[in-house]
């Protein structure tokens, strides 16, 4: 794993590789990194459809995508469909998983060594991951259900290292990137509300209101993360009995809505339902005194 996070910041490579669905959907990217001049640049672009393009420079993140201006953002890793702890700093997630080394196999044509990562508490799904013999780098991720079946896969089908950095970024100039946006850095909100129960080393990485689409409404909104997964919490009050509990599962994701008195609690991630239905349940409403 210290070799794989040494590979993917060190190493000038372009990968090819798929995100596979359970329902058969399918999303083909291509993957370029290099370090130009002691900086990290990188390049992820969606090959379906209008595609989506993203570009970084060192700290420097630049998104372009069809109908949204392009933007960037101040961030050292982009925004993808790979998990950024688990590829760049693995022991981040010693709390929360245990690591087992299972063997050797081939992928995409390459001697690969494959290693399962479990939930030590059972409470989230599992993976299964192949890495490069002799890079390090990724070559498939199997997100597994608790039943050992397959939810999601990242496949790669073609992997390139050179020594010298891919020609793309020869052509990129930081100067001409997209406006930086600039994150309003908010203090958090406080809320009549705690979550008393949350999976072995999650914890709360984010907190403030989000307006809901649909209604316009404001609601308390944390995001809570083991490093290998993000959860999603939101929290409005409702008249009692007004919406009704239940849950939906499409792909990997849950989408967990529970009514506990005034409060209704909507619980969104890679997560399995009994996962997201403890988490809610746990949610405590705190009286305010008058």
């Amino acid at each position: 794993m210290d070799k794989m996070a040494s590979a993917l910041k060190q190493l000038n490579y372009q990968v090819s590789f798929v995100l596979v669905q359970p329902n058969g959907g399918f999303e083909p990217y291509l993957w370029r990194h290099a370090v130009q001049n002691g900086i990290e640049v990188e390049h992820l672009s969606l090959q379906n459809g209008p595609g989506r393009e993203i570009v970084r420079i060192g700290d420097l993140v630049s998104y372009f995508e069809p109908n949204v201006p392009a933007y960037s953002i101040r961030s050292t890793s982009i925004n993808g469909p790979l998990p950024v702890t688990l590829f760049r700093q693995p022991k981040l997630l010693e709390e929360s998983y245990d690591f087992v080394v299972v063997g050797r196999s081939r992928v995409a044509g390459r001697s690969a060594q494959q290693i399962r990562i479990i939930s030590k508490d059972r409470s989230r799904y599992g993976y299964n991951l192949w890495l490069d013999q002799d890079s390090g780098l990724l070559l498939k991720l199997d997100m597994m259900n608790l039943q050992g079946e397959p939810l999601e896969q990242v496949q790669v089908t073609s992997l390139h290292v050179t020594p010298e950095p891919d020609e793309y970024f020869l052509r990129i100039e930081e100067d001409k990137m997209p406006e930086t946006l600039h994150l309003n850095e908010t203090d958090p909100v406080p809320g009549n509300w705690k979550v008393n129960w949350l999976p072995v080393g999650m914890v709360e990485v984010r907190r403030d209101m989000h307006r809901l689409p649909m209604t316009g409404q404001m609601v308390d909104y944390v995001m809570f993360s083991d490093g290998l997964i993000d959860v999603s919490l939101y929290l409005q009050a409702v008249q009692p009995g007004s919406s009704e509990n239940g849950w939906l599962k499409y792909g990997a994701n849950t989408l967990l809505s529970l009514q506990k008195g005034a409060l209704e609690i909507t619980v969104v991630g890679k997560l399995p339902p009994q996962t997201a239905n403890a988490i809610a349940n746990s949610v405590q409403y705190i009286e305010t005194p008058q």
